[in-house]
């Protein structure tokens, strides 16, 4: 479908490497389009619905985004309420979407739905959505912390008629299907920020050994340099942690429990570097002029979207409790 046929491990590279961009808002949105709003389709999606989204999507020429967020449902996932009523070879979607990346812009979304009453695990399904259909409301761009070059809207759907073979694989397996495609989306974009904290923590390395307090470099100060030798590891040990699903993951592997701890150690692994080389950085470091300011804003997302920190927690937790006690 005009893709290059490689596993896993080299999306991984393509994210570690974009961390070399300087805000966090232009590889997210690769993301989302590379590791998010795709996998599913790739994976589960007929012949023809790969043809029609995929291959554009691939080819550059569509924007995707993901439909999961709502008002009232964030990370909880099993509470959203947009519907897709069957109605003879249509769907009639109704409901709405919220903090949708890339939204405003989108070709088409990879939308989660309910297609019927029950249980919400077997009730959910993920439909490919075309976004210039009739019904369908971009209300706004939300205006946010970070991420400023990333678009993010609220979207309202009315009466929305698709036709049933948009139906990403089987009716009800949507939730199944969107969570294997969360470990995809929280590998990447753990990925995205090796990088940039490896360049902030360099930068204030350079910064405090110039700037001088009290007649000596802030850098000569123990507590600074320990500080930053502290930082630098963890990086490296979240780096490893990383290497180490992403290995699992292209074995085959149901990585759902080292996705989210390797997601909750980079979300506020994230919080701590960017807090602490801006305080480092003083008076310089609340400025915009300087890129850890930037990525203090952006990188504070990390700890919210695509599942919060409490939320990977509670996914660990679970994991935990299936182990035989000692």
């Amino acid at each position: 479908y005009g893709g290059m046929g490689l596993d896993f491990s080299y999306n991984i590279a393509v994210a570690e490497e974009l961390g070399n961009i300087r805000c966090g808002g232009v590889p997210m949105a690769i993301g989302v389009q590379a590791g998010m709003a795709t996998p599913a389709l790739t994976r589960f999606g007929s012949d023809e619905l790969k043809k029609q989204f995929l291959v554009p999507t691939i080819a550059g020429d569509f924007v995707a985004c993901l439909g999961i967020s709502e008002a009232g449902a964030g990370s909880d996932v099993a509470n959203i309420k947009t519907t897709a009523v069957r109605k003879g070879d249509e769907y009639v979607i109704n409901g709405g979407k919220m903090w949708t990346t890339s939204g405003c812009q989108a070709d088409w979304m990879c939308l989660l739905v309910n297609t019927s009453e029950g249980p919400p695990h077997r009730n959910r399904s993920l439909i490919c959505l075309p976004m210039n259909l009739p019904g369908i409301h971009v209300a706004k761009k939300i205006d946010k912390l970070g991420m400023r070059s990333s678009d993010t809207a609220q979207i309202f759907f009315e009466d929305v008629r698709v036709p049933s073979k948009n139906l990403i694989g089987e009716e009800g397996k949507g939730f199944t299907y969107q969570m294997l495609q969360f470990q995809e989306e929280r590998l990447w974009g753990v990925a995205t920020v090796l990088t940039p904290l490896e360049t902030i923590i360099q930068e204030t390395i350079d910064y405090t050994r110039q700037r001088k307090v009290f007649d000596q470099s802030v850098l000569h100060n123990q507590a600074v340099h320990f500080r930053l030798a502290e930082l630098a590891t963890e990086v490296e040990l979240l780096r490893s942690l990383l290497y180490r699903t992403v290995a699992l993951y292209v074995e085959g592997n149901n990585v759902t429990k080292f996705a989210s701890m390797t997601k909750l150690k980079a979300d506020r692994l994230a919080r701590e570097v960017t807090d602490s080389c801006l305080q480092f950085g003083g008076g310089m470091g609340f400025t915009s002029e300087v890129l850890v300011s930037r990525f203090y804003r952006d990188l504070r997302l990390m700890s919210i979207g695509g599942g919060t920190d409490e939320t990977m927690l509670s996914i660990i937790c679970k994991y935990m409790e299936t182990l035989p006690s000692k």
